[in-house]
């Protein structure tokens, strides 16, 4: 007698992997989202204390978020421009914004 899996017993485990992965796939991709999202909301946090601190250093609330990525990092660096979920950063108002 030959030791094995038939076919049918095969085709069933494929399907119930299958019904698994579509199961879960969803529910990781929504989590990436939430995760960008969360990672968006620290970042805009970050940028209004270093607003903040740029505020204290020269006197003046910076006009835009240019000012707070001079190139020397002091501040902000250029990838700190746009939010891991693709937004861009602005300063409005004494706010750091995403849009």
């Amino acid at each position: 007698m030959k030791k094995g899996f038939t076919l049918i017993e095969s085709l069933f485990v494929i399907a119930v992997m299958m019904i698994v992965l579509l199961v879960v796939i969803p529910n990781v991709t929504s989590k990436n989202k939430i995760v960008k999202d969360k990672g968006c909301e620290a970042l805009l946090e970050v940028v209004n204390s270093q607003a903040l601190l740029y505020e204290l250093n020269t006197g003046e609330f910076p006009g835009s978020i240019d000012a707070l990525i001079d190139g020397s990092g002091t501040y902000l660096n250029e990838n700190q421009r746009t939010c891991p979920n693709g937004k861009s950063i602005y300063l409005s108002d004494g706010q750091a914004y995403a849009s």
